[in-house]
This record gives structure tokens, sequence and C-alpha cells, in this order.
């Protein structure tokens, strides 16, 4: 299964955003079993899930400091790169 994400490093924490369907954001089990469905890809980071509505806008699920940060840094600021599970 391939997916698209990025690895990040601010204030010497590194984590892995990885993008999702909005549906799953919406549902917290889901989205827990998707954080540790790619926990094998990002050993030791921590995993936040990112899926846009239909205008764009993010929402973050994970970690709520790195959620919270993640909702200042613009899309576009991101390197995002296709990932490969299993």
């Amino acid at each position: 299964m391939k997916l698209q994400g990025a690895i990040i490093e601010e204030q010497g924490v590194r984590f892995a955003i990885v993008v999702v369907k909005q549906n799953v954001v919406q549902n917290h089990t889901t989205a827990d079993e998707t954080i540790q469905a790619c926990r094998p890809i990002f050993a030791g980071m921590p995993v936040i899930l990112m899926a846009q509505d239909s205008r764009g806008t993010p929402t973050y699920y994970g970690r709520q400091d790195i959620a919270k940060f993640m909702e200042n840094v613009p899309l576009d600021a991101v390197r995002w790169k296709e990932f490969t599970i299993g």
C-alpha cells in the first residue's frame, strides 16, 4: 500500500504526517488503527494524520501538541513524498 506523507523535524521533535481521507480523522477508532498501521514505517516517531475538507482546509489527528503546531504550517511548505507499507 502506498501513502502520501512527510517527515518533519521541529524544535528537536521528529514526526511523521500521513495524508488520509476525512472520514478517517472523524472516527477516532479508525484514526488510531491507521496510526498503528503506519508505525512500522515511521519507527520511533509520533504519527499525525492529516485530512482535507472540500475547501482544502486541513484537519489533524494525533499528538495534540504536534497537531496544534501543524495548524499553523502552510501545506505547501511541507515536503510531501510517497511511502510504501508492506
